[in-house]
């Protein structure tokens, strides 16, 4: 089974192609369960997210290709979610979908947020401590999982993205967050969007896969599609780390239910 559950849609601003689109592409490479998990409404940062009032244009899409392609493909309905206390809204931490992915795209920066993924704000990270950085990301990760809202935990370590990275060890800075995503039985996904982006490999890194693994934490897939041209990329690049440290079954997900099946 072929499983890809993070993908976007045009109503974030920065992705490109029609939900059709997206389907078509992923029915011809033979993807099994395709997720739709655009970036959801939310009081902050509206320039890379949909408008609240876009929400059931989204899900009328989703549904739609659900029942057009349903002899051909299984399509999920889900969003990805920026956890950022005081802005997230419940509507959405409590849709009726199949899952929700929980991100971390801001932190904290001398009393204002700031996107460590964005290149607009590359700056800050020369501006401070890199191993501050580190921990304050995964302290963020840590609380995420508390609260118990979310099933899967998108691009574990995405503050790596432009190569800034900590002096301390990382499987050391991320113990606890492991430990509490654990604990709230969320998954893991393997991202190849990295193998995009300077830091030119998959999140999560091959170390921090391999503590996932030694808890007994459950793994997904996702290419972070954000145009038709990404649908399905680096699966093979995901497929294989996976199995190198020892995975054998990958989670999906129904009305925010997993089960595990064979990849």
């Amino acid at each position: 089974m072929r499983v890809d559950l993070h993908n976007h849609t045009k109503l974030c601003n920065h992705a490109t192609g029609s939900v059709d689109e997206y389907v078509k592409r992923a029915i011809e490479l033979k993807i099994d369960e395709y997720g739709f998990a655009c970036h959801a409404p939310m009081n902050f940062d509206p320039k890379y997210r949909m408008k609240l009032e876009e929400r059931a244009l989204y899900e009328n899409w989703v549904n739609e290709a659900k029942d057009k392609y349903k002899d051909k493909i299984k399509v999920l309905l889900a969003y990805e979610v920026d956890y950022l206390k005081g802005f997230m809204l419940d509507e959405i931490l409590n849709a009726n979908v199949d899952y929700l992915i929980g991100s971390i795209h801001f932190l904290q920066n001398k009393n204002e947020l700031w996107g460590f993924d964005n290149p607009e704000f590359i700056g800050v990270y020369e501006s401070v401590d890199i191993n501050k950085i580190w921990e304050d990301y995964f302290s963020a990760i840590e609380a995420m999982a508390k609260t118990n809202y979310f099933q899967i935990v998108g691009h574990l370590d995405l503050i790596k993205v432009f190569k800034f990275l900590p002096k301390k060890d990382v499987r050391l800075l991320a113990r606890n967050a492991l430990k509490e995503i654990k604990k709230a039985n969320m998954v893991l996904e393997i991202n190849p969007a990295g193998l995009r982006k300077p830091i030119g490999e998959t999140y999560p890194s091959k170390q921090l896969l391999e503590e996932a693994y030694n808890l007994g934490i459950e793994i997904t897939f996702g290419s972070d599609a954000h145009s038709v041209e990404h649908v399905g990329f680096g699966y093979e690049d995901a497929i294989n780390l996976a199995k190198d440290i020892g995975y054998k079954k990958c989670a999906t997900f129904y009305k925010k239910e997993m089960s595990l099946i064979d990849f």
